[in-house]
């Protein structure tokens, strides 16, 4: 595939969601502007470490910025729903954030993860999302919610509880019966 760079400036919509059964699921980024929608692959991981980063950086704002309007991470579940088409451009290898304060808005980068086939960093395709920090900061939220309806987790380690029938340290090697 030859490489892309895409702008959507500015985002209409903006969310991540999951297919699939707990374990089994797969993770989208999804963005829209009024002609184009963008649907990415990304990693649970990459999208609970993206809420992490949205989550210091709009109370960074708030600290260093406070004449800044109000922001509210509220969203709407049914809205956060990805849309069609669900064919992604990429598998998202990087996922960054920036701000720029003379607009007001937030750029959240995503690029491809590179293959044996890429030679150098800059054939790697590109999304940049263009969002106002109230967009961003409900993507982030419903992130964390999303992610939160995995599998149940040992407390003690963070790990997934695995299925009745399937070896799980935490079973001392044995298997459970159903």
């Amino acid at each position: 595939m030859s490489r892309l760079e895409i702008d959507l400036n500015p985002v209409t919509f903006i969310t991540v969601d999951a297919i699939g059964q707990p374990g089994e699921r797969v993770f989208y980024l999804q963005g829209r502007s009024q002609d184009q929608v963008v649907t990415l692959l990304v990693e649970k991981y990459q999208i609970q470490t993206l809420a992490l980063a949205i989550e210091n950086l709009m109370v960074e704002l708030q600290e260093k910025v406070p004449d800044l309007a109000e922001a509210s991470p509220d969203y709407n579940e049914e809205a956060m729903m990805l849309e069609a088409p669900l064919d992604p451009l990429f598998r998202v290898g990087e996922l960054s954030l920036g701000y720029q304060h003379a607009q007001d808005v937030l750029v959240l980068i995503a690029r491809e993860v590179p293959t044996a086939m890429v030679e150098s960093d800059d054939k790697l395709s590109e999304v940049r999302f263009w969002c106002t920090r109230s967009q961003i900061w409900a993507m982030g939220r419903w992130s964390i919610d999303l992610a939160g309806r995995g599998r149940p987790v040992w407390p003690s380690t963070g790990e997934p509880i695995l299925p009745p029938g399937e070896f799980s340290p935490k079973n001392n090697g044995h298997k459970t019966t159903p």
